[in-house]
């Protein structure tokens, strides 16, 4: 039912018309990289809008917003006529200009009903209109079904439909359409260029002898091949090639080159001293943006574990490089506004901050991935960690709504596959999906196994086919999945999380000595996680293990104070056996039933 109109003022009135919110996408970015640039374009561009496109289609000005515009139409039409207009003088405007200090414009929809005053027009449909316009990438118009009402489909415009989508603070879904100019498609197609690499990339520049002896010097070498090997097992950090980094060798102030010449934004360097058959490494990152030291450590060792296929000392140096790499992003990600971050440093703080135990730090990894979709609408990975976010949300405990948040994890991966339909990561994410939410044999094995055609080598579609073992299929299969996984990413950052999913495997595998190992060793870089803890005292419990078992169900209710057996039941499918034989294991121990 419909209430009834409030009378309004005598200086307000009510108003139905078509609202346009066009804003220009990254422009924080373009601006801190071209500021002058950017403001002459965007000025060519509103005197086009006010003195050439607007007045043909009878549209309006409604406000500035900015890096955008609010503009006012009489008709779908003559909306749809003036967006196609604005994107193809922007295009234009583009020619000749570096990929990144390109404009690019987006663009929403709406049939709005709102009031108006001498200052400005309020309403819900207004903000409505600013939300629809999210759902465009560069160079792309979306519109409500309301707006998409109006347009005559081959004649007007051509349109896909996207299906419900949910948008930031809009309670229900929105019918959305992306509409193009007739006979061209309403998707920008994908560049033919590969998608941007959103790792932060590393240069190892080969380490200097402090001797005189000519064959010192080799050393030096060995030593950046074998950190670059073992970095370059790490699907979240870029390395590049020594070919490129050993000309950087025995340079003084080499970063800014660095940065320049081959594109990164972290150097390890250092040198070293042999003597005895004994050799002492100094070594330090420095951020080549900011030529700050972030991290610096010495090891020592015998000058023969150099050559071994695994060197404890190179395997150690490498691994303690990620780690201060990849915290290095993390904390900027955490301590800078958003616009002002790298997309490597939004990226990896999302998919960093959302395994870590504090509220506050999920919260943000959401707002970080957010970030990044809103500067790369049209790249699958960070769509598809934000299908990973909804799933650990529900997963955790933390969602008032699984089945709201299962229904937001699926439209992210669908956004995903529909820009890279063979990406890996997104197959293998929606394939959990269906696994630990859904319980649907069929779509996780279908997803899995895609993904794992498209690359071999993607560590998660692994990880997560050894949870589809788990529960309906072979439980040593299960064990080895995950094992292999975690030998495709030996130092992965997270290590912890690898831990807990082969505990789990090796529950399900009866071997609960092994599991309980696993499950305490992925503790100690995460204690706080409910998951693990789940899995441990699950294992506990079925081998008698009482005492341990309640004292690691007292640290599980310290993260989930308000627990019980049906709501850990809830967080997930019924068809895990693992997750009845857990609910068994929190009844023996005396948690509640509600």
């Amino acid at each position: 039912m419909r209430l009834p109109l409030i009378e309004l003022p005598a200086n307000m009135t009510r108003s139905t018309k078509v609202l346009l919110v066009m804003d220009v996408v990254e422009s924080v970015r373009i601006m801190e990289q071209d500021q002058d640039g950017f403001v002459r374009r965007w000025q060519q561009l509103v005197e086009e809008a006010e003195q050439n496109v607007l007045p043909l289609h009878g549209g309006r000005i409604v406000k500035s917003l900015g890096d955008g515009l609010m503009l006012e139409f009489s008709n779908a039409q003559s909306c749809v006529k003036a967006a196609f207009a604005l994107h193809s003088f922007t295009r234009q405007a583009n020619s000749g200009l570096r990929p990144e200090h390109q404009m690019h414009l987006r663009m929403g929809g709406h049939l709005a009903s709102f009031v108006t005053d001498q200052h400005d027009i309020y309403g819900t449909d207004v903000n409505l209109t600013s939300r629809v316009s999210t759902l465009a990438g560069p160079g792309e118009m979306v519109v409500s079904s309301e707006l998409r009402d109006e347009l005559a489909v081959g004649l007007d415009a051509d349109v896909e439909d996207l299906g419900d989508c949910h948008l930031k603070h809009v309670e229900k879904p929105v019918r959305a359409y992306r509409v193009g100019p007739v006979g061209h498609a309403p998707i920008i197609p994908a560049p033919h260029a590969l998608p941007p690499d959103f790792r932060p990339t590393i240069a190892v520049i080969p380490f200097e002898a402090r001797s005189n002896e000519p064959e010192h010097f080799v050393i030096g070498e060995l030593i950046a091949d074998g950190v670059i090997a073992q970095l370059s097992r790490s699907p979240d950090i870029r390395v590049i090639s020594r070919l490129s980094t050993t000309a950087f060798r025995g340079r003084a102030s080499v970063m800014q080159d660095v940065e320049s010449r081959l594109g990164a934004s972290f150097v390890l360097s250092g040198s070293y001293i042999a003597s005895g058959g004994k050799i002492l490494i100094i070594a330090e990152l420095a951020d080549a943006r900011t030529t700050q030291i972030v991290w610096a450590e010495r090891v020592s060792g015998d000058t023969d574990d150099l050559l071994q296929a695994q060197s404890e000392l190179l395997n150690s140096l490498a691994a303690s490089t990620s780690r201060a790499l990849i915290d290095a992003e993390i904390q900027q990600s955490l301590v800078q506004p958003m616009p002002r971050l790298d997309s490597s440093s939004l990226l990896l703080g999302g998919i960093s901050m959302m395994h870590r135990s504090s509220v506050r730090d999920f919260d943000r990894s959401r707002q970080a991935l957010d970030a990044l979709i809103e500067r790369h609408g049209r790249i699958a990975t960070p769509r598809a960690w934000l299908a990973k976010w909804y799933i650990m949300r529900i997963i955790r405990g933390l969602s008032d709504s699984p089945h709201r948040d299962t229904q937001l994890a699926l439209e992210q991966t669908k956004k995903a596959l529909d820009s890279e339909p063979e990406n890996a990561l997104t197959l293998a994410v929606e394939g959990y999906a269906h696994c630990q939410l859904l319980g649907n044999v069929e779509e996780t094995n279908s997803r899995l196994a895609r993904a794992i055609q498209a690359n071999p080598n993607e560590p998660m579609a692994w990880l997560f086919k050894s949870v589809a073992s788990s529960m309906w299929g072979s439980a040593p299969d299960s064990v080895n999945e995950a094992e292999y996984a975690r030998a495709l990413s030996p130092i992965d950052p997270l290590g912890y999380y690898f831990d807990l999913l082969t505990a789990a495997a090796l529950l399900a595998d009866n071997a609960h000595e092994r599991a309980i190992d696993y499950a305490k060793r992925s503790l100690k870089l995460n204690r706080h996680h409910s998951p693990t803890l789940r899995v441990l005292l699950t294992a506990q419990t079925e081998v008698g293990l009482l005492a341990e078992a309640g004292d690691t169900l007292r640290a599980l209710h310290k993260e989930e104070p308000h627990l019980t057996v049906s709501a850990y039941l809830s967080m997930g499918s019924s068809s895990s056996v693992t997750r009845q034989r857990c609910a068994a294991a929190l009844r023996k121990l005396g948690l509640p039933e509600e």
